[in-house]
């Protein structure tokens, strides 16, 4: 047995009560993230043009430069995430329930990650409650059942604030490295990880400038961090200068173009910090509940004033303290979201998903060790209403969407009535487009093509087949606006079926009648 295995023995041996409580806590993340995950995960257009790429990859060996394209901005992140998903897409034999599994993985061993970080900066009691409420937290669940690039950025931004603390407390100065490669993986995942570039900074600079006679070995560790990130980054770079740099182009001009994006004046995010905080306790650890999440707010924000309380006349206990960390982390957060002038969705926070509850976890452990009977009654008695609120919203609570079950039975009929022949195919709805049903259809060997107008007559098949996910009353396949309709040309409904809700129908030219 090595060294290792006997210290966890060891330890278990020691902490036998604690051992299986977050033995339990995983065991509950687990069951949360993987119960019945194939009807739950999200399979729309984005899910669909993931697999088809990383399909492609793996089959076609069609190596990728760019990720995914952000929301606004025509913006393009970086690859990294493709090739996470690769491993699992090739193991489920290339279904796409094997990138939804790989992220639930990773949330629980984003659990795992919080009890171990809230239990080394605070201590024992603060990190159950802390990671059992991560575990269960609604929007931390939705955001680990389905395949998804922000996904990935929870355990990836804690590990970067980890790999600071252990950076500055230890001057074990290889956590330089996994910070670079934890940083290339936030950056690729969403844009919003820039805002994890200010911490980072700051605690290299008090990391420098704690350990001067090191500061040779320190600087050497920095350099070849900053080449791992760059390494890694680099395939954006590649795509860019072969595309004119349209990737850049882009990212300037979305900050230049500030009147609908952001702000360049920081103090403009000030009338916006608490309004942030609020929602951010209500969509994390507040369980989605809106009243009780502000009071909350309010408890968590009294915990961070008693901390420099305590400390306001000793700057290096400060500085020294976790919860210094944490409040940067969560600073920076605010200020730059509070420059962004878009509505912010739930995902936006992923980089700092873990913050709150960790916060949470230091006040419960400081409140009971300050007063231990009397701390023991206040955090239960906050942990049960938490509880409470996290399990009424919990997303298990309502039934699963059967996205990639529906999508893959429609693909099948198309597949059925399309004979073998070449066809082309679009889809109508709100917020989805064809990718999801292409997946299926590439897969499976099918002739679908895509209609290039400038080169019409070798794109243009017999028949489109659309797939309208509106109302029933609100589908008018033969004069929809969208590009792939009108590209087919004047089109008459030959055929049309209902199929889980969704309206299939089978288009032929005008002509042809």
């Amino acid at each position: 047995m090595g060294k290792t295995a006997v210290k966890i023995k060891k330890w278990i041996e020691n902490n036998k009560v604690e051992f299986f409580a977050i033995l339990f806590i995983l065991l509950v993340a687990s069951y949360f993230r993987f119960y019945r995950i194939s009807e739950y995960l999200t399979f729309l257009g984005d899910e669909g043009r993931d697999v088809i790429l990383v399909r492609r990859f793996l089959v076609n060996f069609d190596l990728m430069l760019i990720g995914p394209g952000t929301s606004i901005g025509n913006m393009y992140l970086g690859p990294l995430y493709y090739y996470f998903m690769a491993p699992s897409l090739f193991l489920a034999g290339y279904s796409p329930v094997g990138p939804a599994a790989a992220i639930a993985i990773l949330g629980v061993i984003t659990v795992w990650f919080v009890w171990f970080i809230t239990r080394e900066w605070f201590g024992k009691y603060g990190a159950v409650l802390a990671s059992l409420l991560y575990a269960i937290s609604p929007t931390v669940v939705i955001y680990s059942k389905s395949s998804w690039n922000p996904n990935i950025m929870p355990f990836f931004s804690l590990l970067v604030i980890y790999s600071l603390w252990k950076i500055y407390t230890t001057k074990k100065y290889f956590w330089l490295l996994i910070m670079a490669i934890a940083f290339a993986f936030v950056m690729q995942s969403h844009y919003l990880g820039l805002l994890l570039a200010p911490v980072i900074g700051i605690y290299w600079v008090l990391a420098y400038l704690q350990n001067k006679r090191k500061s040779k070995k320190f600087i050497i560790y920095s350099f070849f961090s900053l080449l791992i990130f760059l390494f890694l980054m680099s395939p954006l770079v590649i795509f860019d200068a072969r595309h004119e740099w349209q990737n850049s182009a882009a990212i300037k001009k979305f900050f230049s173009e500030r009147q609908t994006t952001v702000s360049a004046r920081p103090w403009s995010a000030l009338p916006n910090i608490w309004p942030l905080f609020t929602n951010i306790i209500e969509r994390l650890p507040a369980g989605r509940s809106v009243d009780f999440g502000k009071w909350f707010s309010l408890v968590l924000f009294g915990g961070v004033l008693w901390f420099f309380s305590r400390f306001k006349n000793n700057f290096k206990e400060i500085i020294k303290s976790p919860y210094l960390l944490l409040i940067a982390w969560l600073g920076f957060a605010l200020l730059g979201l509070g420059v962004y002038k878009q509505h912010i969705y739930d995902h936006y926070y992923g980089f700092i998903f873990a913050a709150p509850f960790i916060l949470f976890g230091g006040i419960s452990q400081d409140l009971v060790n300050k007063a231990k009977i009397r701390g023991i009654w206040l955090t239960s008695t906050a942990m049960v209403i938490l509880v409470y609120f996290n399990l009424l919203n919990s997303p298990l609570a309502y039934p699963p969407n059967r996205q990639l079950q529906r999508t893959e039975t429609v693909a099948k009929k198309i597949q059925e009535e399309s004979g073998n022949e070449r066809f082309n195919l679009a889809v109508l709805a709100e917020r989805n487009y064809e990718d999801a049903y292409q997946y299926f259809l590439e897969k499976w060997g099918t002739k679908i093509t895509d209609i290039d107008p400038q080169n019409y007559e070798a794109t243009v098949a017999r028949n489109l087949f659309v797939v309208c996910e509106l109302p029933a009353e609100e589908c008018d396949p033969t004069h929809s606006a969208k590009a792939e309709v009108a590209n087919f040309g004047w089109s008459v409904i030959e055929d049309q079926w209902t199929i889980e809700g969704v309206t299939l129908y089978k288009l032929i030219h005008s002509d042809e009648l």
